[in-house]
């Protein structure tokens, strides 16, 4: 294996990005980079304590800063950008959540319109071991104490969309964006359909835990150190986000009302069947009907995420995309061997 190429980058915040599109890159890499980044949570540092109100600390649209965008050289229209996660670790010992008036998938919201009054805005403060590997919640209004895994990952993964568009980093579609899956997390690799010359890869929302649904619309969010692995698949495109692990393949749809986002990435899994293993599409939707699982992403962001995933044990295969990941695992695997990291 050729040497390594890594870059650090950790963004001044004067360097965030806002959104996905419209943003200029902040530098270019090759495919086979491995990228070490540190990304800012969705408050921007300023929720710390439960007096911290983020509807007096943040001036909206300025929610969910991102980390990029990373320009990779020869991605274009009709390739597929590959990441791969090798680490991703909190950089604090503290994370945040909270409720929101108007937001949320249990309350009145601007387009859920109800007469109740909205709920209070309550922040929560979720103290993190990194060595026990938990966080700690408490309480706000009771005595309850209990200690959650620590189980770390990026709810915003994502490309430029197409056709000139600029897409707010609270809005998860066909390019990526606010997916707020667990799934995203270390061992997945994600592929993106790319849009626009250079791909124009950007992440963020680190999420220290979040349960599926994401139901009050804020996980326990805090500030990430992430090590990444990139590669280019020319000539094929990926219309929706797919993910990969060891056991699952998996597609994530996002829309509303929230049966077309579960429409969407059963249809993309039917697709992928067919693409990778030469299935009939109909056999391929009888095998789906029986073997898939779908966990909800979201059902609190401008579209709805839901996540169909089906083990690889029951498929022709386990090779797809040419088994571009058994190339970034080994990468990966170097690059944890290099910094003395298990493997």
């Amino acid at each position: 294996m050729t040497e390594l190429r890594v870059i650090a980058y950790r963004p001044d915040r004067s360097e965030y990005a806002w959104t996905f599109g419209g943003a200029a890159p902040v530098t270019k890499i090759r495919p086979g980079d491995v990228l070490e980044l540190w990304t800012d949570d969705c408050f921007t540092s300023l929720v710390r304590s439960v007096e911290d109100l983020a509807s007096e600390k943040i001036v909206f649209p300025f929610l969910n800063p991102q980390t990029g965008p990373f320009y990779v050289e020869g991605a274009e229209p009709g390739d597929t950008l590959a990441i791969h996660f090798i680490s991703i670790e909190p950089s604090r010992d503290w994370g945040v959540s909270t409720t929101f008036p108007l937001f949320g998938a249990l309350t009145s919201t601007t387009r859920t319109v109800t007469l109740q009054d909205p709920l209070p805005e309550i922040v929560w403060v979720y103290e993190v071991d990194r060595e026990r590997r938990t966080v700690r919640y408490e309480a706000r209004r009771g005595d309850h104490i209990v200690e959650l895994p620590l189980e770390p990952m990026h709810g915003t993964v994502g490309v430029a969309p197409p056709n000139l568009e600029v897409r707010s980093p609270l809005v998860p579609d066909s390019h990526g964006g606010n997916l707020d899956t667990p799934e995203m997390r270390v061992g997945t690799t994600c592929y993106l359909g790319v849009n626009v010359e250079g791909a124009l890869f950007s992440i963020g929302d680190g999420h220290y835990r979040q349960g599926e649904g994401e139901t009050c619309g804020v996980a326990v969010e805090g500030a990430m150190d992430t090590v990444l692995v990139i590669d280019l698949i020319k000539g094929r495109p990926t219309p929706w986000p797919r993910l990969e692990d060891d056991t699952y393949l998996m597609s994530a749809g996002s829309a509303r009302p929230l049966e077309d986002a579960f429409r969407i990435a059963h249809g993309d899994l039917v697709s992928w069947l067919v693409e990778e293993f030469g299935m009939d599409k109909l056999d391929a939707y009888q095998l789906i009907t029986q073997i898939s699982e779908t966990p909800i992403a979201n059902v609190c962001d401008p579209n709805y995420t839901v996540v169909a995933k089906v083990p690889k044990r029951y498929l022709p295969g386990d090779r797809v995309y040419d088994n571009v990941r058994a190339g970034l695992r080994e990468i990966a695997a170097a690059y944890r061997r290099e910094r003395g990291l298990p493997v």
